[in-house]
């Protein structure tokens, strides 16, 4: 890999990854590399800037913080087709994020990139916009919103708990409608995410399928759905014309939606490209170790490994 222009983005308000931040930046320009460096949060984007601003083609963008910032720079950087190393600093989980430890030596990790003793993995994602009127109207009414993880349409309202009515089409066709909470429209990476807090399905981070998890439905009957990649999942808000229906992005806020609008959700064109470091990467250790599942918490003296 060549490093002449490369993007850090580090955690906004935290010192730790400032830190790390001026450290790598400083190496990286005595290694005659270009940086781009700024805060990534809710209140600081700084990708437009860094796009807009780069005088060529940019070969690499550290993210330095939690899922979080590594999910915000993916809805960015990936219709670039722009690498992404995450590094977990100041973060929580980490599924996205290589560890702390594999990024130490940085001097190395500098080393190993030049060499291309590295990997990259591709992670779907999901698109949406909003349209209005019928189903003949292909024509927006919003921008192309992107998703790594998940989609969610629910209702939200300062005051009171709300229940959402929402009919879902598969492929131009009524599957159901949903009564509670809202739903969410996930990929296999964010099967980890919002999705299994809803008793949704976890899915390998290496396939491509789309899942569909009620949130907290008022029907037993209503269960999540495993689609194949190519399939289009519309949602229509039902109801109540004085209580706004949200799209939610990952987490982020997307926009409002009405009844008379509906939501298609797909498979992207462009696809979250991720360095990955750790030489025996797994993701089964993965889960193990972030869900805290009982073979690494729990030692017997008679298991059948000793």
């Amino acid at each position: 890999m060549q490093l002449k222009q490369v993007i850090i983005a580090y955690k906004a308000r935290d010192s730790q990854s400032k830190r790390w931040a001026e450290l790598c930046a400083k190496q990286l320009e005595n290694r005659h590399c270009q940086v781009l460096m700024g805060p990534s949060g809710p209140k600081d984007n700084p990708y437009p800037v860094f796009l807009a601003s780069a005088t060529q083609p940019i070969d690499l963008a550290l993210v330095l913080g939690g899922d979080g910032t590594v999910l915000t720079s993916a809805r960015h950087l990936a219709p670039a087709g722009i690498p992404i190393l995450g590094v977990n600093i100041g973060g929580h989980l980490g599924f996205l994020t290589e560890s702390v430890d594999e990024f130490e030596d940085t001097e190395k990790v500098w080393d190993r990139l030049f060499e291309d003793r590295y990997a990259i993995q591709r992670r779907m994602m999901l698109q949406a916009a909003v349209y209005e009127g019928q189903r003949t109207n292909l024509e927006p009414v919003t921008e192309l919103y992107l998703a790594l993880n998940e989609f969610c349409v629910k209702p939200a309202s300062a005051d009171r708990m709300i229940t959402s009515i929402l009919e879902m089409e598969i492929d131009s066709e009524v599957i159901d409608q949903y009564v509670g909470d809202g739903l969410i429209i996930s990929t296999p990476t964010g099967s980890t995410g919002y999705t299994v807090s809803a008793n949704g399905p976890i899915m390998h981070d290496g396939m491509e399928a789309v899942t569909i998890t009620p949130i907290c439905p008022m029907s037993l009957s209503s269960r999540p759905l495993v689609l194949p990649p190519g399939s289009v999942v519309s949602i229509w808000p039902l109801g109540d014309y004085d209580l706004s229906t949200k799209l939610w992005m990952d987490g982020v806020l997307s926009t409002s939606i009405w009844p008379g609008h509906r939501v298609d959700v797909r498979m992207a064109d462009c696809r979250a490209k991720f360095i990955i470091l750790r030489e025996n990467n797994s993701y089964y250790q993965t889960l193990r170790e972030k869900l805290l599942w009982a073979g690494t918490r729990v030692r017997y003296s008679n298991n059948h490994r000793n």
